[in-house]
């Protein structure tokens, strides 16, 4: 008899669960989190899911508890004999985290990759690793997806007449080439210099906008500063409209404030983090389908290349 799936949620993304599990084909497990009154917390699986492959959906943003429950699940899962236990975390927090910049820093996404480990994790499945070399910091199998297998639909049905893609920083120029070589665009750079975190100092463009529809694109909004910001400065250069694709919506701080008061058309992101509130210039676009299929290649072991950006570059 082959094992079950079983996919269950914590609390940060119980709405993207429910969509995932709906698309997959099977209900949302059971699952109870016991919490006390000093603030801990504990998990309890509400049905046997001894011998089943497990997937636990949580994304890892702040607060911490979402990463603290996600691992209290994982060893829930282990104790409760599951087969396989599959993290699925669309939005892996603390992955800017992935070197050490400065001395005397902790390696975030490093530590976060043993703890899931620890804890008992088969397999993680996450979407647009803000550097995708995170992937080595785990001795377990990770599938990486790809946002752009969700955004180049988008792109495509806007017909924008002078298309153009730009990073909004020198470390976004693989992500946006990419998919500036699959509409065989011009790419622009808005190369930024900090004066500290969430601070910008300085920003230039590197390269011609003039006339363009520019679609800025980035893994990780978090205070819209730079996207603000870099918005600002290409229509200052020249641009006919400027829009925003962003796979995490962090928005923190004035994040809100920044978007709404910028020369942005939209910014379109990924619901691997819920929306803290609505936005007139926020739109949201679900990544349930492209997991409930990573969740199914997964469990039938089957690839999943086609879901990547690459798959779609070699069929065009």
């Amino acid at each position: 008899m082959n094992p079950s799936v079983k996919i269950f949620s914590g609390a940060g993304s119980q709405k993207l669960a429910e969509k995932i599990a709906k698309r997959f084909g099977a209900p949302l497990g059971k699952i109870s989190i016991q919490k006390f009154s000093d603030g801990e917390f504990q998990p309890i699986f509400l049905e046997s899911i001894r011998g089943d492959y497990v997937f636990l959906v949580q994304s890892t943003f702040a607060p911490t508890d979402n990463l603290m429950e996600l691992l209290l699940m994982i060893d829930a899962a282990k104790r409760a004999s599951a087969y396989k236990i599959i993290a699925v975390i669309p939005y892996y927090g603390y992955a800017r985290q992935d070197r050490k910049d400065k001395p005397r820093v902790a390696i975030g996404s490093k530590l976060v990759a043993t703890l899931l480990q620890a804890a008992g994790a088969n397999r993680i499945i996450t979407m647009d690793l803000h550097a995708p070399q995170i992937q080595a910091f785990f001795d377990i199998p990770v599938d990486h997806l790809d946002s752009s297998a969700i955004f180049i639909p988008y792109i495509e049905q806007l017909k924008l007449p002078n298309l153009a893609f730009a990073a909004p920083d020198v470390g976004s120029t693989n992500r946006v080439r990419e998919i500036a070589s699959y509409f065989n665009s011009e790419m622009v750079i808005c190369d930024k210099h900090r004066k500290r975190a969430n601070e910008i100092a300085s920003m230039v463009v590197i390269g011609d906008v003039t006339g363009r529809d520019i679609v800025l694109i980035d893994d990780i909004c978090d205070t819209g500063g730079t996207l603000a910001r870099a918005a600002s400065l290409l229509k200052e250069k020249g641009a006919s409209s400027v829009r925003a694709l962003c796979t995490h919506p962090v928005l923190s701080g004035n994040a809100y404030e920044n978007i709404e008061n910028s020369v942005l058309e939209e910014l379109i992101v990924c619901d691997t983090i819920p929306l803290k509130k609505e936005s007139n210039k926020i739109k949201v676009l679900s990544v349930a389908d492209l997991f409930a299929i990573a969740i199914r290649n997964a469990y039938e072991n089957k690839s999943i290349t086609s879901l990547f950006i690459h798959s779609q570059l070699r069929g065009k």
